[in-house]
């Protein structure tokens, strides 16, 4: 299974094996739009529920599923670019785009987009935006600083910042879907174990989700980032994750991070 495609599996497991929160009524859904669609998926599932809308995904660069329902079409595009064209969407959904958006206020800002001729969301429409906070913790103290994994997530964050990018966006997704005036604001917040050391079944199967997915991204999240970044060498980073990985197989600590889920509707009449 693609990287993506578990993500995305991972996902709607945590928000309780359902696509998207927002109290949405079918019938008045006519365009739906999916922010960094990678390879389509969600899209694509959206689609057959969502039968008789236009369902448009968009990212940077291109990778179209070989079969998507004739309702969805992808395009290539760098949505903090001005938007153009400025379709009225019913529904516009982002989710673990993290450190892939540099201004996440500005992107609020542009989907809310109050002026009519220049309006993305329409009236009574809903945005939803699923994200990470990436910081591991324990309950049971068995997560320290001193692990393996915790240095390589101290190292994560110190490369992404100087970048300019946050990948730990989720605890701020309130806060700024708010400021941005959206209405009917609901939050929520899903632990999300890394590994299946919970007793719990359901918990169990998403940590384990939650653990071939940190396992298999590693390097894509490392090799050019600590590199270019931190000026470390390939030989430094190569040991650093064998280290990361065989503490995460080992079981050792009962870790997790929350994924967060914010969603809110733009009013139907504009405001005084």
């Amino acid at each position: 299974m693609d990287r993506l495609d578990l993500a995305h599996a991972m996902m709607v497991k945590a928000m309780g094996s359902v696509l998207f929160r927002a109290p949405l009524q079918k019938e008045k859904v006519q365009r739906v739009l999916d922010i960094g669609t990678g390879t389509g998926i969600w899209a694509v599932e959206i689609g057959d529920i969502f039968e008789n809308a236009e369902v448009l995904g968009i990212d940077l660069s291109a990778i179209t599923p070989e079969w998507h329902p004739p309702n969805v079409k992808f395009e290539i595009d760098d949505i903090e670019e001005p938007w153009v064209g400025h379709k009225k969407y019913d529904f516009i959904f982002c989710r673990y785009m993290g450190a892939s958006i540099k201004d996440w206020p500005k992107l609020m800002e542009n989907i809310y987009e109050e002026a009519e001729e220049s309006s993305n969301l329409a009236p009574g429409g809903w945005a939803e935006f699923q994200d990470v906070n990436t910081s591991f913790y324990s309950q049971d103290g068995t997560y320290s600083k001193e692990t393996a994994t915790s240095k390589w997530m101290t190292a994560f964050m110190e490369a992404c910042s100087a970048t300019g990018r946050d990948p730990s966006v989720g605890p701020k997704l309130e806060g700024w879907v708010r400021n941005a005036q959206f209405q009917n604001v609901v939050a929520d917040r899903v632990r999300a174990p890394l590994g299946p050391w919970p007793k719990d079944q359901w918990y169990s199967d998403l940590g384990m989700m939650n653990l071939i997915l940190t396992l298999n991204g590693l390097e894509a999240l490392s090799l050019k980032l600590f590199s270019e970044m931190l000026g470390k060498s390939q030989v430094e980073i190569t040991v650093q994750l064998a280290n990361v990985r065989k503490e995460l197989k080992s079981n050792s600590f009962h870790a997790m991070f929350d994924i967060h889920v914010v969603y809110g509707q733009k009013p139907i009449k504009p405001r005084q």
